[in-house]
């Protein structure tokens, strides 16, 4: 087993069907796990419904209640290392991330040297679609802000489109992430630097869903501005990067 796509859900029914078929369409060997936070309209349901159309490449993890997405991504990261995928993905199921873009960060992993690749709006190559202006200037700025608070070299530092190496999340003591929201997206990447992995951002084009509801709130931006401080902070102590490891690195390293 190599690859593992975890898509977190929640009151996603009007995208779950097509973005899986979309996925396993491409016929690249994915698997995928569904994170499903307890959806009352019946996602995890219609998930379960298309195992049997997918047996061994479709699984899912229900949650009680809505616990977050950092959450989401940490169990499916510990789903995916006990499962020994050797490349996980992190993908939302609005299509918002084109499935067509998932062997392109497959092969910046595989092929080209990548420990972390990144799906990117704003490297070069990369853009939106029906966004409005005002997310827009929202998701540059907290990109820009985040650049200069942090000194982290990644352009698009809050993207949820993402490759990690296996390798990647079991060096992280992923007990020791914070955040959950809109942070959270920055903080494995600023963790993935601070541990010496090698990141390159892909050029995407991101669309904003057409079905759904956004999950985005102010709970959710104000996560981001303290978070990134916060992030800032704690990299100046010189057990940080220690922190960052977990208890079996550090053991073996020490």
């Amino acid at each position: 087993m190599e690859k593992l796509v975890i898509i977190p859900t929640y009151n996603e029914k009007e995208n779950i069907t097509s973005i899986l078929h979309a996925i396993f369409n491409l016929n690249e060997g994915f698997h995928v796990l569904v994170i499903d936070d307890g959806s009352p309209d019946g996602t995890a349901q219609i998930v379960k419904e298309l195992q049997p159309a997918f047996p061994g490449q479709l699984f899912i993890e229900e949650r009680r209640g809505k616990l977050g997405l950092g959450t989401a991504y940490i169990h499916g990261f510990k789903w995916a290392i006990a499962n020994d995928y050797q490349f996980i993905f992190e993908m939302d199921a609005d299509f918002s991330h084109n499935p067509a873009d998932l062997p392109r960060l497959y092969d910046a992993c595989k092929n080209k040297g990548a420990d972390l690749s990144i799906g990117s709006r704003y490297t070069k190559g990369g853009g939106v679609v029906n966004w409005p202006a005002n997310r827009i200037a929202l998701s540059k700025g907290g990109g820009l802000y985040t650049r200069l608070i942090t000194w982290m070299p990644v352009m698009d530092p809050t993207a949820g489109f993402v490759c990690y190496k296996k390798e990647v999340l079991e060096t992280m003591n992923l007990d020791k992430i914070q955040f959950v929201g809109y942070a959270f997206q920055i903080e494995m990447k600023f963790a993935a630097w601070k541990l010496g992995f090698k990141i390159k951002e892909v050029p995407i084009i991101f669309q904003d869903r057409t079905q759904g509801s956004s999950k985005m709130n102010k709970g959710i931006i104000k996560e981001g501005v303290i978070g990134v401080l916060k992030l800032r902070w704690n990299s100046l102590f010189k057990n940080y990067r220690r922190k960052l490891k977990n208890d079996a690195v550090n053991t073996v390293s020490s």
